[in-house]
């Protein structure tokens, strides 16, 4: 199978968090929202110059999370492939299939044929950032066989990471986001696989000021990167990752 070449993140969040978490959003990306879609009002995307949105913001009816959408060219079989992996098969859209992974993270496939990686934002003080990498938190008992799901849902190649609790997942030259894979702490495991955005950055100090003054707020700093929540309490990173 080739490998995904195009990873999407949509910010779900209800109601009456949906205008503080597009501002804080496209003001951190610093990309205007879109209109709402076409038949869908639900959705917004935050929409780069010259470039194509992977960071979107959906209007949902229940508490506040991140999901996926992987582009395939063929739903049926993708579909097919993904089932017998071990995914969980919901809702056939014109657009779009919901699915679950193994661990119970929702995700999409979804189709876009034209697609231009954007750049990364330079600030005025000079400092350059993008949202980079999307985190997989997964606790310990299903670790290896979530793993295992999404190295073969992406075709994405598995490396070990610097600290034991990681693995990366490298994507094809085409995503704009990278997959980072974390084991969780019994204590923050829960029962089902999470994720989270992290933004990457060439100087930690500088993008964790710019975040924390937009509305994050800082949770705690661990090695080289810095723990914040949006206005809807959804964990995100600051992180070293070169924003290339």
């Amino acid at each position: 199978m080739p490998a995904v070449p195009w990873l999407h993140a949509f910010v779900d969040v209800p109601a009456d968090l949906e205008d503080d978490t597009r501002r804080f959003w496209s003001e951190v990306t610093g990309w205007p929202p879109s209109r709402p879609w076409t038949g869908h009002p639900e959705f917004v995307s935050l929409t780069p110059p010259d470039a194509s949105g992977y960071v979107h913001v959906q209007r949902i009816g229940g508490p506040p999370r991140v999901h996926l959408d992987l582009v395939a060219d063929d739903f049926e079989a993708e579909t097919e492939r993904l089932v017998g992996l071990g995914a969980a098969q919901g809702d056939r859209h014109e657009w779009w299939q919901v699915m679950a992974s193994p661990g119970g993270l929702p995700f999409c496939l979804c189709g876009e044929p034209n697609r231009v990686r954007p750049a990364p934002v330079t600030w005025p003080d000079g400092h350059r950032s993008r949202v980079a990498q999307v985190c997989l938190d997964i606790p310990s008992a299903i670790y290896e066989a979530e793993l295992a799901f999404w190295t073969e849902a992406t075709g994405w190649t598995p490396e070990r990471a610097r600290r034991p609790e990681y693995d990366r997942l490298r994507p094809p030259a085409s995503s704009p986001l990278r997959q980072l894979v974390q084991r969780l702490d019994e204590d923050d495991a829960g029962e089902s696989t999470r994720v989270h955005l992290d933004i990457g950055t060439d100087d930690i100090d500088a993008e964790a000021a710019r975040v924390e003054s937009l509305g994050a707020r800082r949770v705690r700093r661990i090695d080289r990167w810095v723990v914040f929540a949006d206005p809807a309490g959804l964990p995100f990173c600051v992180t070293p990752q070169p924003p290339d």
